[in-house]
């Protein structure tokens, strides 16, 4: 199965064009959307999952329409959102149990066993008597991923998933939707590039409604490979740098700048070449894109 988006557009009622002719075709594993806050992921993500329409454009998933068969799309997806509210006073076992009603799962043994089997698969099985008010960070996203997970759907969505985890449940997390990822299509919405770098096949960098870049993390490293430099400087020459070279970031190392450069050749004999890797890819179509508006 696949999902293709086709020329998909949405304007606010305030004026904001939050996707501008979004062009994507997603194969079954993990695929992730890479962008800054405000960058137009979570409008795209409300799009697929039915909970806004779009101005124009088309979203097939397999057979189906998603823009005007919004009811079957929902018979085979999981959604995660950024934020997502928990009755504080009810335990695990007993909202996952009713989440798999609303499902449409009657059967009190069919439902009994799924239940079961997903506070197992989300490493909840211990605190299933446990009231959902007094759950860590992390185990309410792995509570969120198992009431995604509930009626085996076959495109799943994670908006943010792993902001403000502690690194010991952000790997629990990571490692349950490289998991998942085997047999279904997950799209991972973050601005964490390190997630995408550990556990995608495919990805897009997207601002500004747009998207910037498709294709493989390791075929975007590739293509920077070579291009990168680096240069600590003091802060007064920083300005100057600026306006010379094309850097794509910065950053203070005990109290000293550092810049990252791209440049097809060593930019002068100041500069060290340095090893490619996600980030640089991100800032060179972030920060790259806007140099280039800012020229035009």
């Amino acid at each position: 199965m696949q999902l293709i988006i086709q020329n998909l557009n949405k304007t606010y009622s305030n004026g904001v064009q939050a996707l501008k002719d979004v062009n994507l075709t997603i194969n079954q594993g993990m695929f992730g959307l890479l962008g800054p806050n405000g960058a137009g992921k979570s409008s795209l993500m409300r799009t697929i999952a039915t909970l806004q329409e779009a101005d124009s454009g088309s979203i097939q998933l397999g057979d189906i329409d998603v823009l005007t068969e919004k009811d079957e799309v929902r018979k085979i997806l999981g959604y995660l959102p950024q934020e997502f509210g928990v009755y504080p006073k009810i335990d695990a076992l007993t909202l996952l149990d009713h989440l798999a009603v609303l499902k449409g799962i009657r059967n009190k043994s069919e439902r009994k066993g799924l239940v079961e089997a997903l506070l197992h698969k989300t490493n909840l099985w211990q605190a299933r008597t446990k009231n959902l008010g007094g759950f860590s960070g992390g185990m309410k996203q792995r509570f969120g991923i198992a009431q995604a997970l509930i009626a085996n759907p076959k495109l799943i969505i994670v908006d943010e998933p792993t902001a403000g985890l502690d690194p010991a449940e952000r790997n629990r997390f990571l490692n349950l939707l490289s998991e998942i990822g085997e047999n279904t299509i997950v799209i991972l919405s973050t601005h964490i590039v390190e997630d995408v770098k550990e556990l995608c096949t495919d990805m897009a960098i997207i601002n500004k409604g747009q998207v910037l870049y498709k294709g493989s993390p390791m075929d975007a490293i590739a293509d920077v490979e070579g291009k990168v430099w680096k240069k600590r400087i003091t802060k007064p020459e920083l300005e100057k740098y600026r306006k010379s070279f094309n850097i794509i970031s910065e950053r203070l190392i005990a109290g000293r700048p550092e810049i990252t450069v791209l440049n097809e050749g060593q930019p002068d004999s100041s500069f060290d070449r340095t090893d490619a890797d996600l980030e640089d890819v991100y800032f060179t179509h972030i920060f790259g894109n806007s140099k280039k508006e800012e020229v035009a």
